[in-house]
């Protein structure tokens, strides 16, 4: 049976070390990914983007994720865990494969936030109502900005696809790289830490189950906007 006690800071010390590791792990994580978001694209996207209030968009999205960053790198620091060194990285170092990269294109900013996004709201959807209260606080915080940012990827995708002729071929051709990338993000089908965490109630879907039900999610929005769904297996990395 999964744990099923809820666990303050307080009691943290008092946990089994496992417990400890795998907490430790993936507020790491998180924090890399929160922080990794704004690495990709601020760079090149902040100055370049369509009009003012695209740029506007990209700055709040920006700040929103980096305060995202800082709730976990707070949470981190609590239980013992640095999280500094992941400012410090290179997009080459990043310990999520989608994140190892440079987005430059307006096309990949807003296909980021459709899919990679969507991914980023299914891992915070797992800490809801998770043993370590705290996290589970924090998220709730953090989710309705996460639905802004897939909204607006969503929808700024749908549009360029509707465009037709070389809009919709830069939005298929950007939706080919972004698919295949956030079902990696899921992690191994047949992880044993994907179990771990199960058993100690820090998330609640095995990594195949969570994948599913975001191909499940995904897949009709990219048929609904005429775009085609890319091969699911093809470049994957973990499986």
């Amino acid at each position: 049976m999964a744990f099923a006690e809820k666990i303050e800071l307080k009691d943290f010390d008092k946990m089994d070390q496992e417990y400890k590791d795998l907490l430790s792990r993936i507020i790491t994580i998180q924090s890399d990914c929160e922080i990794g978001g704004p690495h990709l694209y601020v760079e090149h996207i902040l100055p370049t983007a369509p009009t003012k209030a695209f740029q506007l968009v990209v700055a709040r999205t920006a700040a929103e994720e980096i305060d995202h960053f800082r709730k976990m790198a707070r949470m981190a620091g609590d239980i013992g865990t640095d999280v500094s060194h992941v400012l410090r990285w290179s997009n080459q170092e990043r310990y999520v494969e989608a994140f190892r990269t440079h987005i430059t294109t307006w096309e990949g900013f807003a296909v980021f936030g459709f899919l990679v996004d969507r991914v980023g709201k299914y891992q915070l959807d797992e800490f809801l109502d998770c043993s370590y209260v705290p996290l589970d606080r924090a998220v709730r915080t953090m989710l309705p900005e996460e639905d802004g940012h897939i909204d607006f990827g969503t929808n700024a995708t749908a549009e360029m696809a509707l465009k037709g002729g070389e809009s919709k071929e830069r939005a298929q051709k950007a939706v080919n790289y972004w698919y295949v990338k956030s079902l990696d993000m899921f992690g191994n089908s047949g992880g044993y830490r994907s179990e771990r965490f199960r058993e100690w109630g820090i998330k609640r879907r095995s990594n195949a189950q969570a994948r599913e039900e975001y191909i499940a999610e995904v897949n009709p929005l990219i048929a609904k906007m005429g775009l085609e769904i890319p091969d699911p297996i093809e470049g994957r990395l973990y499986l």
